[in-house]
């Protein structure tokens, strides 16, 4: 039975709700203090889960996994860049047990090369070293001027072979005469392999009757500089004296790379003698092209009138065969001259801006090259020659004091230098062809023609005048690639000889040894591996054949 007292029934009305919420907040109250202790640890012990990202929320796990590969990856990086850093030294201090292997190895493969030519050829001027016979060219003025022994003999000095350097000096200093000379002989490879050769050998040893045979080699020379405007014929011929041109060159045109390129060769000549003839004979030169027409405001024709010294017929301009060295020459004889030739530094850096706006493009896969100008229209190849070119853009950039140009003409001779690599890996035996086309067939490769091999240094070249300037280690790993392919497929029994095919081995060899594979491309390999201090860029300049002259203190 319901009773229901009147005065008391708010009461209790108000004590069963105070009753119903202390039940409900007993039942979601610890019951101890332990308890609540407890709780609140664990709520807190949450809390550091889900700050830690331990406790996840839709997309945290994809969130956290790309913030630990970020660090993973900024992590290796900087753990590259300290080993690259590290090996960087180590190459430059030219302590490492490998580069020490590595400059053998080309000494040895230096010593292979003089010996073939030493045992079977001695005094001619190649050596044919599968048939193991003499190999003349009519560009020595005879069979057997010496050209190996002239061309090698700076080369066995300057990697110490003592021995070997006694042999090629006593047959200089008893045998040679340009009394030999009885043939035609062409003036440019006369000056770069002979002149410059035996100027070299007085600079690195001292002794003056070195000098007394490159005056000789200078006298028979003069006969071609007998021109109107100076700039020199082509070649001489020895019983005659009379000199020419090639009537393959544009109709009987003097070639630029040819007459541009014995300003070192003369202007030390003068130094070492003090006669005024040999520096006046390039002046001259010098002056009709300084005043000549130019091509993109800085060019100059491959071909030019020696009588009127104006371009001959369609113009072509050319980084390559027929115009290269010339442009070498040019800031190689401002540094020669302790950088007072100023006349040589403006005809270089106009020269050198008209080739990055003009000649310079970039192939399908991102390649660039130099390609050549026909008619002001590029002719979008480059050859193995060309890539000298790595070389005289690194000097450039050596030299150049505003810090945006430096960079631009730095990074302009690292891709020229990568696509003269590219050329050598994308054959069968990782050596490059003579010529690299870039069209829709090729991309520094040359699938149809002119894909021989004559040993040439020209790539070489680069990598080393890269690794000189830059100090990074890749370059060197580029020569010894090149170096251990080429005495892969082209040493054999008494020397080595170039390739008919880089894209097919099996295709044969043109056994011939080149004078300039002794001279150059065994010589930059090895001064690739040699400490930076020996033969160094601040005191050495090298011709196009790879000879060492001195930079010229004082007055010139």
């Amino acid at each position: 039975m319901k009773v229901v007292n009147l005065k008391r029934g708010p009461i209790l009305a108000l004590s069963g709700s105070v009753l119903l919420i202390f039940f409900i907040l007993y039942s979601f109250t610890p019951s101890t203090p332990q308890a609540a202790i407890r709780d609140i640890r664990i709520r807190s012990i949450k809390d550091e889960r889900i700050a830690d990202g331990k406790v996840e929320f839709p997309g945290q796990r994809e969130e956290k996994e790309e913030r630990r590969e970020g660090v993973r990856e900024e992590k290796k990086e900087v753990k590259e860049r300290k080993e690259e850093k590290k090996k960087e030294k180590e190459g430059n201090d030219e302590t490492g047990e490998e580069i020490t292997k590595k400059r053998e190895f080309v000494r040895e493969m230096m010593m292979h090369a003089w010996y073939g030519y030493r045992n079977y050829t001695w005094g001619y001027n190649e050596i044919r070293p599968s048939s193991k016979q003499p190999n003349n060219q009519a560009i020595f003025g005879g069979s057997k001027m010496a050209a190996t022994i002239i061309d090698a003999a700076d080369t066995l000095w300057m990697m110490g072979l003592k021995e070997e350097y006694k042999q090629a000096r006593d047959f200089i200093y008893s045998n040679f005469s340009m009394a030999n000379a009885q043939g035609t002989l062409s003036v440019f490879e006369t000056n770069i392999r002979f002149v410059g050769g035996l100027l070299a050998l007085r600079a690195l040893t001292g002794e003056e009757f070195y000098t007394e045979k490159a005056l000789a080699v200078a006298e028979a020379l003069l006969p071609a500089f007998n021109t109107p405007t100076g700039i020199s014929y082509s070649n001489i011929d020895m019983r005659t004296k009379a000199a020419s041109n090639y009537g393959w060159a544009n109709g009987g045109s003097s070639i630029l790379s040819e007459f541009g390129s014995i300003h070192l060769e003369f202007t030390y000549l003068s130094h070492l003698t003090g006669k005024n003839i040999w520096i006046n004979k390039v002046k001259k030169i010098r002056e009709t092209l300084d005043k000549s027409e130019k091509i993109e405001g800085g060019l100059y024709s491959n071909y030019m009138n020696p009588k009127t010294g104006r371009s001959s017929g369609m113009t072509h301009v050319s980084l390559g065969a027929l115009g290269d060295s010339f442009y070498e020459y040019l800031i190689k004889s401002w540094i020669q001259t302790s950088f007072k030739d100023d006349q040589a530094k403006r005809m270089y850096w106009n020269a050198s801006d008209a080739i990055q706006r003009k000649m310079i493009y970039t192939s399908k896969s991102g390649l660039r090259f130099a390609a050549e100008l026909k008619g002001g229209q590029p002719d979008k190849k480059m050859g193995h020659l060309a890539c000298f070119c790595v070389g005289m853009f690194s000097l450039e950039a050596k030299y150049e004091k505003n810090e945006t140009r430096k960079e631009d003409v730095m990074q302009l001779a690292e891709d020229l230098g990568h696509t003269c690599h590219e050329s050598y890996v994308r054959s069968e035996t990782r050596i490059g062809p003579e010529m690299f086309y870039f069209n829709d067939e090729d991309d520094a490769t040359s699938k149809r023609s002119e894909h021989g091999y004559i040993l040439r240094p020209e790539v070489i070249e680069g990598f080393f005048y890269l690794w000189r300037i830059t100090g990074k280690e890749k370059y060197r790993d580029w020569v010894w690639d090149a170096i251990t392919a080429i005495n892969k497929h082209c040493r054999v029994e008494a020397g080595f000889t170039g390739l008919q095919n880089v894209y097919n081995a099996n295709q044969g060899r043109d056994d011939v040894q080149q004078s300039f594979f002794l001279a150059e491309t065994l010589k930059y390999a090895y001064l690739t591996f040699t400490p930076s201090s020996e033969f160094s860029l601040d005191e050495w300049v090298f011709n196009t054949e790879a000879h060492p002259l001195p930079i010229l203190k004082g007055e010139v």
